[in-house]
């Protein structure tokens, strides 16, 4: 009987007491959506990294007809350990800010890069991250090709893309590089290359 109330104080305790389990999300386009995922998952803080599609009016678009839509990354975070200036600082150096037409070897509308936000708040820290990436890299504002838009419906890609680093390394490794994508980052960024590193002042 002790037993039984204890577990019935525990339960009551829960419930007029939840635990608050808060989380954000951030749409991101970025190219390949195999390597923004693969780049962005391992930030402590963040939750998960989904690959998709978004930014177009087609509904249930798929790998072989996403006309109108980026391939894109969901990222889920906990912003009490990240914040989401650290995530675009990272998601920033992962890509050529400076191509507006496709990213490393992949071309075209599907592989612009652009940041999808979901309040002004986040349409700000945004445009501040642009105009920091712009300093970092001694270049104009105007030359920095990253999209700004609203955050539009998040359509989840098929199965065999997620997680698609993890299950075909190797495929993904010889893409990658064959892609010029690290050596590219390099060249762009040098030490910050692939980092979540404040902005120098």
């Amino acid at each position: 009987m002790m037993r039984f109330f204890l577990t019935l104080l525990i339960i009551l305790s829960i419930v007029t007491n939840p635990i608050e389990a808060y989380s954000d999300e951030i749409i991101l386009a970025g190219g390949c959506f195999w390597c923004l995922e693969h780049d962005l998952e391992s930030l402590e803080g963040v939750d998960f990294v989904k690959s998709g599609y978004s930014g177009g009016d087609l509904n249930n678009p798929s790998y072989e007809n996403h006309n109108g839509h980026q391939e894109v990354v969901l990222v889920n975070y906990d912003p009490e350990i990240v914040s989401l200036n650290k995530i675009l600082r990272l998601y920033l150096r992962n890509i050529d800010p400076l191509d507006g037409k496709g990213q490393f070897c992949d071309r075209g509308d599907s592989y612009r890069p652009v940041i999808f936000y979901q309040n002004s708040i986040e349409e700000n820290q945004s445009n501040d991250a642009l105009l920091s990436a712009s300093k970092e890299l001694k270049v104009s504002i105007e030359d920095i090709k990253v999209g700004v838009r609203s955050k539009n419906k998040f359509w989840l890609a098929e199965d065999y893309h997620q997680d698609f680093a993890d299950n075909n390394e190797f495929k993904y490794k010889f893409y990658r590089y064959s892609c010029g994508r690290d050596k590219r980052l390099d060249q762009l960024w040098g030490e910050n290359s692939r980092t979540g590193n404040e902005w120098p002042e």
